[in-house]
């Protein structure tokens, strides 16, 4: 079974109370997935490699600055938005499903785990008013599908993180197909040069900046 020390030594400059919140993760979700079940049961072991590891391979592609916003695009129970809320805790994040008790969950992690700079809405991309710094998510759909639903939500600019404003997308196999389709251009990085585990053999963060 994986702990919350697989985060402490992947990013060893968190405070105490970051370290805190990352340890609560597990007894919080298991707690809520017993009501509603939003991480696979078989798979709930491996919480922190599958999900708060893998979620947290954006930050080693784009660090998020004080203020930016960022939004989470079909965040199911959380990831990637509440590992990045916590280890980003002076940006601005939303995240966003159309499946309430989702987002039931989500708002239970973060009001046990003391974070607030997650706001969990429960709502389709398309309804969102705001706009954004950084859209973020994990295998929602097809890239083109996706670039559809949010291109239009992010502002262009600099300065909000290491990267220029865009999208920071996790998803893992062959994309040369998928993203092609999109007429964009996308950098791509292997999490397997990040973390160790073979897991994340297949694995990337893909980037678009607007």
């Amino acid at each position: 079974m994986y702990t919350s020390q697989l985060i402490f030594d992947n990013f060893p400059n968190l405070t105490d109370r970051q370290k805190g919140q990352f340890t609560a993760l597990y007894d919080v979700y298991a707690e809520w997935n017993a009501k509603i079940n939003v991480i696979s049961r078989k798979d709930f072991d491996t919480l922190y490699l599958k999900h708060v590891l893998h979620s947290l391979a954006i930050a080693k592609v784009c660090t998020f600055n004080a203020g930016a916003r960022v939004i989470d695009v079909g965040c199911g129970g959380g990831f990637p938005s509440v590992p990045l809320a916590i280890l980003f805790p002076e940006v601005k994040f939303m995240a966003v499903d159309s499946i309430g008790k989702k987002i039931k969950v989500v708002s239970g992690v973060c009001e046990a785990a003391g974070i607030t700079n997650l706001t969990a809405v429960n709502a389709r991309v398309e309804s969102i008013a705001q706009n954004f710094d950084f859209v973020v998510s994990r295998a929602v759909t097809d890239m083109s599908t996706f670039v559809g639903w949010v291109w239009g939500k992010i502002e262009r600019g600099e300065g909000k993180g290491s990267l220029p404003n865009g999208i920071l997308y996790l998803k893992g196999g062959d994309l040369t197909e998928e993203l092609a389709a999109t007429k964009m251009s996308w950098q791509r990085y292997n999490i397997s040069e990040f973390f160790e585990d073979e897991f994340f053999e297949t694995k990337q963060v893909v980037y678009c900046s607007k």
